[in-house]
């Protein structure tokens, strides 16, 4: 990309998307493209062409959707299958309509089996039945995936699909109705800490899961749309995985808490293990620099000094994340 390119980031007040115009503006690209919700909202196909037609974006980063943990997702399933898919659709017709050059499409890992071999390879995708505590997002991302790869063999788009791990860091959604569960324990660890109660954290903590520094995937985006091009989607993560019981642990010891922590075992742990395979990325040249334990003292400063200490943001978020 030229540094004055027109590149559009779309969802830009997400964690992912934020991320990405603080690498972008640091790079010298001065020339972004972004609006917010209240400005365009995706989900309106007739106003998502216009914006197109008008703004002309050469390139797209695509890391807007409709987020959420667990208990979102059980919650609001239709929420999340409509607006996904409706923000999907018109995004990408409109990015062919209007010839952008190159569209980066952000997935997540959720979109694989459930029960797939560790770690889990690219190709792993569709081979088996979905988690069902995040099928309705998983079923919506799997089909941004396929509308790329559709477009890329129809039309010839320059069209790429990434599958980022299990994303955190400055800009997270710590509302415990929506959030995942790294920001989850963030901010059930500094609420203990402060009033003195133990802490219920949800399933058994057997689960293992990997974790990205939203930078590091910022990193990769960026990267990805400078020398990848094909229909095959390229996954990225850390390479490491940990227990969700381990996490807590290093997590209470980060926010200072001291105290007992109880695991509710009535609640769903979701799947047992997810860790990404990372070869085709890796070769490419990219790998994170962040590590968990440097990345989780950043986020919990970042959260204790930005939304502990103001108002509470109460909405399902529109960024990217997976879990």
């Amino acid at each position: 990309m030229d540094t004055n390119a027109r590149i559009y980031v779309a969802g830009h007040r997400g964690m992912v998307g934020s991320a990405l115009v603080r690498l972008l503006h640091r790079e010298g690209y001065r020339n972004l493209i972004l609006r917010s919700r209240d400005e365009l909202d995706l989900r309106d196909g007739r106003r998502v062409t216009e914006f197109f037609d008008q703004a002309r974006p050469e390139y797209v980063f695509f890391a807007a959707a409709k987020v959420g943990g667990i208990l979102a997702n059980s919650t609001y399933p239709a929420d999340f299958i409509y607006d996904n898919l409706a923000i999907q659709t018109n995004v990408i017709h409109a990015a062919y309509v209007t010839g952008v050059k190159k569209l980066l499409f952000l997935g997540s890992s959720c979109i694989y089996p459930r029960d797939c071999p560790q770690p889990i390879k690219e190709e792993y995708l569709l081979t088996g039945p979905l988690e069902p505590t995040n099928e309705w997002y998983a079923v919506a991302k799997i089909a941004g995936i396929k509308m790329c790869q559709a477009y890329r063999k129809q039309y010839g788009c320059d069209f790429i699909a990434a599958m980022p791990t299990n994303l955190y860091g400055p800009g997270d959604n710590f509302d415990l109705e929506t959030s995942h569960v790294l920001p989850a324990l963030i901010r059930k660890f500094h609420d203990a800490k402060l009033t003195g109660t133990s802490p219920r954290l949800w399933g058994t903590g057997k689960p293992r899961r990997e974790f990205l520094h939203v930078d590091d995937c910022a990193e990769a985006c960026v990267s990805l749309m400078a020398h990848y091009s094909d229909s095959r989607i390229i996954n990225v993560g850390a390479g490491l995985d940990i227990s969700i019981a381990e996490l807590a642990l290093m997590i209470a010891g980060i926010a200072g808490y001291k105290g007992a922590i109880e695991w509710d075992h009535s609640k769903p742990d979701g799947m047992p293990r997810k860790l990404l395979e990372c070869h085709r990325i890796n070769a490419l040249g990219w790998s994170p620099g962040i590590g968990l334990h440097e990345g989780l003292r950043e986020t919990y400063q970042w959260y204790e000094d930005r939304v502990a200490s103001g108002p509470k943001d109460e909405s399902v978020s529109i960024a990217s994340a997976g879990l």
